[in-house]
């Protein structure tokens, strides 16, 4: 079940949010450049893994505002605007202190959240991050301004299909009903104008000199080809922030939900509870869980049908196609369609 969006209110600005899990711990994650928080919940990896982070904490998602369900704004929020943003979710939602998880972009405004709010913030979780975005004479693995203005040139692409993501390192998992999706969550999450802005103000974030003030337990989370942040930007990290543990993992995706995502989730559960839980043998967990509908679909997903040609197979609409799988993957414990694939030779489906 997806859960209902509610708003915090930051000043005069109502920022959408989630709460999702009872665990012990709360982890408030900070998306990305751009995010919706209900079109996430249609792409069954990234609702996999937004369900397995809330199997140990209760987790905490929002819209920055100028994106997705959050108040739109004109021109790129400040860096004071954004803090205040995350701390007005936290009261809305009762959080007193949390760990807060960024990802990408979200991992440098975690970085600061720690700095201007240490009361707050338990913990930190740094996935595709940087501390600098640019390039400089002592940063060489920044991207070249100039590079920049093209990526950005072409960004109305993104927006109309998706292709401009991960055009030079494709990943074998963008197939073609995830680059729809994605596509249109990037037309949902924003406008190419305020996407746009929120890039170039990164380039003016520098929090070099401030890494070695950070205090609190740090995990550094990388994967060595990554097609958009380069290795190096979390390697310098690591070497910065005092006691960080960082993991370098295999892979070229960006995008958290793609690839090995389990030895991710792994390394934030142990990381944040000490320990990995093993699944509960339950009537909630496994094949014996699926509903009719459920087996239905996911039998043809498996077959290789996608979800239009599901959906017109059984007469229903494809965004329920989608909620079922994101069900699916849930109960399986799985993230991606080959995974699907190969648990139905497993399990006879």
């Amino acid at each position: 079940m997806r859960p209902e969006t509610r708003y915090a209110k930051s000043g005069n600005v109502s920022i959408a949010y989630q709460v999702l899990g009872d665990g012990p711990i709360d982890l408030v994650l900070f998306p990305g450049f751009v995010s919706h928080v209900e079109v996430a919940w249609e792409e069954p990896s990234l609702a996999h893994f937004l369900t397995r982070l809330a199997s140990f904490a209760r987790l905490i998602v929002f819209d920055k505002r100028g994106t997705g369900m959050s108040d739109p704004t004109v021109g790129a929020p400040t860096m004071e605007e954004r803090m205040d943003d995350l701390r007005a979710v936290m009261d809305a939602a009762d959080s007193e202190r949390a760990a807060v998880m960024g990802v990408s972009e979200g991992g440098t405004l975690s970085l600061l959240f720690s700095l201007t709010h240490p009361q707050r913030a338990s913990a930190l979780i740094l996935y595709g991050s940087w501390a600098r975005r640019l390039a400089a004479p002592d940063y060489p693995w920044g991207i070249d301004p100039e590079r920049l203005e093209s990526h950005l040139a072409e960004m109305t692409e993104a927006w109309a299909t998706g292709e401009w993501w991960a055009r030079d390192q494709r990943s074998p998992l963008d197939d073609e009903r995830h680059r729809a999706w994605w596509a249109r969550y990037l037309r949902t999450a924003a406008s190419p104008a305020m996407a746009q802005n929120v890039i170039r103000m990164n380039t003016q974030i520098d929090l070099r000199e401030l890494l070695p003030k950070i205090d609190v337990p740090t995990l550094i989370l990388h994967r060595t080809d990554d097609n958009w942040i380069d290795v190096r930007h979390a390697r310098y990290m690591a070497e910065r922030i005092p006691g960080a543990r960082y993991v370098e993992l295999p892979g070229v995706d960006h995008r958290v939900w793609l690839g090995d995502v389990e030895t991710i989730l792994t390394e934030i559960e142990v990381f944040l509870t000490g320990r990995k839980r093993r699944p509960k043998r339950s009537v909630s967990v496994g094949v014996d869980s699926l509903s009719r509908r459920e087996h239905e679909v996911a039998l043809l997903a498996s077959r290789g049908e996608t979800a239009p040609e599901i959906a017109k197979r059984l007469v229903i609409s494809e965004r329920t196609v989608e909620s079922h799988l994101a069900s699916v993957y849930g109960k399986l414990g799985i993230g991606t369609k080959a995974e699907l694939i190969r648990k139905a030779r497993e399990l006879g489906l």
